[in-house]
This record gives C-alpha cells, structure tokens and sequence, in this order.
C-alpha cells in the first residue's frame, strides 16, 4: 500500500494549490481527480465564464465605440470561434497546473475518490495511505424540484458552457453572480433576456445601492424580482410575482442559477461532521477529525475559487508549518459583468448590525479623469467606502464600474492590515487611475490633514 504524507481529493483552486504548496516542502502528495485538472473554475466556472465574457465585451464596445470616434462596420458575434477560444484558454490553463504538479513532484491519480477512513483514500480498487487528508470536492449546481425543471431545455451553467447556438430568448432564474454574470453575457450578444430573482434585490452580497445600479446599467435585460417560480413548461415559465400575480414567460432556454451545493460523495466512511449540507471546519480548516482537513467550497464557508486557495494555504501551514488562520471579514468579490461588480469587507447594513457608528461616502466614476475618458460622462460607475466613525478604520469598499476587479485586491490589503482613513490618505495613487476614486472617497469622509 502507497504510503504519502498528504493526500488531496480534488483539483480546484483549494486542491491544486495544496497539492503544490505541500510538495514544494518536499512532502510526498498524491492529488486525486475525478476528471480534469483545474476542477469547476477552471473547466466550468470561472475561466469559461470570463472568457466568454470578454468575447462579448469586445463585441459590445466595437458595436457601442462611435462616441470615443470607433465606428465598426458588419460586425458580428460568432459564438463557434468565441467557444473555441474559451475551450483553448481552458485547456491551456489545464497544462499550467499539471505542470505545477509535475514541478512540485506531486503524483496524480484521475478516477472517483473514497475516503476508506481518515488515512485511506481508495481510487480505482486501488487504497492508498497518507498520515493527513485533505478533501477538496467542490460543489455542484443546485436544481431546485419545480415541476419542469428536469426538461431538456433547462440548463445549469456547466450545460449552458456547451450551447453551440445562441436562443432567441433565456430565461435566468437567480439573480446572484451566476445569474448576473450569464444575463450580461447572453444580452451582449443580442439574446432577449430576463432574470427572475425570488429577493427584493440582485446581488444579494452587495451593498443594496449597488444591485439597483447594476440592474439599470444591464439596460438589455429585464429583472424581475420578488418573484417565485411555480411551474416550468416546453416553450415557458410560470412565475407569480411581486403582486402575486400569475405570469407566463416565454423562453427557448431556460439557466437554473440558484446557488451550488457541496459534494459530499464518497466521503460518508469518514463521518465528518456535516452541518447544512457542508462539511464543518474551524478556523485552520479541521474537521471533525483531527487528520483530516476541508478547504474550499464543500465547507460552505466562502463558495469563490480565491477563498479555496487561501484556505489551502492555512490547511498547509497548519498540517506542516506555523499555523495560519482564516479570517472571511476581507475576502474580495466579483461580478464580472458589463459593469464590473466588486466589493470587500461589509457593506454599511452590516456594518450597522454588527454595531458600528459609520462614516459612509460615496464617489461617483465620472470623478475619475480615465473614467471619464474611457468610458464618457453617461456610464454608471461609483464608489462606497464605509469606515467606523470612532476609530477610522475601512470597515469595507463597494465598486462598480471598469477595472472593479483589478482595483479590489487593494481593499482588501488594506482591510487585512486595518488600515485607518488616515493611513489611506497617505497612500500614493497613481494618475489617471478609476483606483483615484479610493482617494476622493477617503478624503470626503475626512479632510483634514
């Protein structure tokens, strides 16, 4: 029996990244596989999705350009080569983390896992041994039981991947960062769509100003909220909405977007703790069993591909090294739409809650002298920073707007080094930047000097 001081099951962010980290220390790692290096982001999730989403980027700015002096003429959206490409960036990226692998002396094994006990993980009739394990599995898209919702023509987002033509209508059912991110894609394009959201508002996570503001820069789609699903049909979907009102909505394809849920297959043997679907950890990413560890989205704690490769290194330091801890109040997230969504920390309702007096300001886009220039005085694009009135301290940052998700990163360095409103009027921002709105926000809460 093969014998290994870490075994992980599952390739994601989380796995890949443990994987790596230990066998850089020179630990013998075996890394597990059901079937494609990289797991959901990288073959189902985030790489896809975002590729896609720039195809139609680049063709909605080409369509949209005359106002900065780009006229395009007989442009079109050709969805087999935008699928091609997305399908070559995936593949590409596959390389890369076999290549990881292969540098970091882990061994790999492609087949369904099961955990025997906590030192046995058994892979095609094969067991093999490890003194630690650490299960990262991911989750699966949640199909809710609406009558209908089994038809052919009702896609979760891994199916909606491999359309190979574009529907003359989509119905989006969720209105979270799935949901948003594929209305965007598809109305780009020139698909009739609407969402149907159960809430009061899109975006759930965001700051509530936020979703209003997204929803009408999505011009092109159609949001319909408060409302529930009751009945899907072959050419429709049947809704009573806000007023309780009875609806039928006509579609030709139809995105269950309504949240992912755990895999937590193939581990029963071990007896973890399970709470609300998802596999319980502390704050170092133990289970219930002291050998064995849980990182990523089948703890339930945090579902973004970033959170599970934090949560592989504090798995990794606390199984080999000092011992690191996670902390959730600073993990960053973002809605890849047109407009980009992003946002750290709490938002001011939470803010609220958890007791603080706040200091709040918000900076709108057209403040910024390459906002404006790039994307003209009409644009939606804003700014909230929200900060403890007693002591100063960024409590959180909202975005929306170009470069949302390359400005984010440095909310959240600021929050993890709790960053007063003092210390960031110190910082030098370079100019023209979208990232100067920070600034303008920061002194607008307080402007002494």
């Amino acid at each position: 029996m093969a014998q290994y001081d870490l075994i992980v099951i599952g390739s994601g962010p989380g796995g890949y990244i443990a994987a790596q980290r230990a066998g850089t220390l020179g630990k013998k790692v075996l890394l597990i596989e059901k079937e494609h290096y990289g797991g959901v982001c990288t073959n189902k999730g985030c790489i896809p999705t975002k590729s896609l989403l720039n195809s139609a980027k680049t063709y909605d700015h080409a369509k949209n350009g005359s106002f900065i002096g780009v006229e395009a003429k007989g442009i079109a959206f050709n969805l087999k080569s935008a699928m091609v490409h997305k399908q070559d960036t995936v593949e590409t990226l596959r390389g890369g983390i076999e290549f990881l692998m292969k540098s970091a002396n882990v061994e790999t094994v492609f087949g369904e896992a099961k955990a025997l006990d906590a030192h046995r993980v058994e892979v095609n009739g094969t067991v093999y041994e490890c003194s630690y394990l650490i299960i990262a599995t991911g989750s699966s898209a949640f199909v809710p039981p609406i009558p209908g919702s089994d038809l052919p023509h009702v896609l979760t987002s891994d199916e909606i991947l491999e359309i190979e033509s574009l529907p003359s209508e989509l119905v989006v059912i969720g209105g979270g960062v799935i949901g948003v991110e594929f209305a965007s894609f598809f109305s780009m394009v020139g698909v009739k769509v609407t969402v149907i959201e159960m809430l009061d508002e899109i975006l759930p996570m965001a700051d509530a100003e936020f979703g209003k503001l997204a929803r009408r820069a999505m011009k092109d789609v159609t949001f319909n909220l408060g409302c529930k699903v009751e009945k899907i049909t072959e050419k429709s979907v049947i809704y009573t909405d806000a007023k309780g009102e009875r609806k039928e909505l006509a579609a030709e394809k139809i995105l269950m977007s309504v949240g992912r849920r755990p895999n937590i297959g193939g581990l029963e043997a071990l007896g973890l703790k399970i709470e609300k679907g998802a596999v319980v950890v502390d704050e170092q990413m133990r289970t219930s069993l002291p050998t064995v560890y849980a990182i990523g989205d089948v703890n339930g704690k945090s579902l973004l591909a970033h959170s599970a490769s934090r949560m592989a290194d504090v798995a990794v330091s606390t199984i080999f090294g000092k011992g690191m801890k996670m902390r959730y109040d600073a993990i960053p997230w973002v809605v890849y739409s047109n407009p980009e969504i992003a946002g750290c920390g709490l938002t001011e309702a939470q803010a609220k809650e958890r007791g603080y007096e706040v200091l709040v300001h918000t900076a709108q886009g057209r403040q910024s002298g390459r906002f404006l220039a790039e994307q003209g005085k009409r644009a939606p694009g804003m700014i909230k920073v929200v900060a403890d009135k007693e002591s100063g301290v960024i409590l959180g940052v909202h975005l929306l707007g170009p470069y949302s998700s390359e400005i984010i990163w440095g909310v959240a360095a600021l929050l993890e080094a709790e960053l007063r409103i003092q210390d960031v009027k110190e910082i030098v921002f370079p100019h023209p930047s979208v990232s100067e709105l920070l600034k303008d926000a920061v002194f607008a809460l307080d402007s002494s000097l």
